[in-house]
């Protein structure tokens, strides 16, 4: 299971996405290819802004995304891949699990 955990205060500060779906073998996930996809547009999405607005790491199957500077611009974005994530929770419950 993808587990997605969000810290939110005033405005998202952190979030932090482990594991694998497991919905189906590797290379034919598509929950996994979808997170992924998510993901990647949203950073470099970020990253294409302001490349100071966040620090990301990634490792296999762990992704941590840290806010530096709270823009609008970068707080929309992350809260549009959040509504992503969770439309897809909706659809894969067994796939994929958000907490905030």
């Amino acid at each position: 299971m993808i587990k997605v955990k969000i810290e939110k205060k005033d405005y998202i500060e952190k979030i932090e996405i482990k594991g694998h779906a497991n919905f189906n073998e590797h290379g034919k996930d598509i929950v996994c290819a979808s997170v992924s996809s998510i993901l990647i547009t949203t950073v470099n999405a970020i990253i294409s802004f302001n490349e100071k607005a966040i620090s990301y790491e990634e490792k296999e199957g762990y992704t941590k995304i840290d806010v530096l500077i709270n823009e609008q611009v970068t707080q929309t974005l992350l809260q549009n891949m959040i509504n992503l994530f969770e439309e897809l929770e909706n659809q894969y419950q067994k796939n994929i699990k958000i907490t905030k």
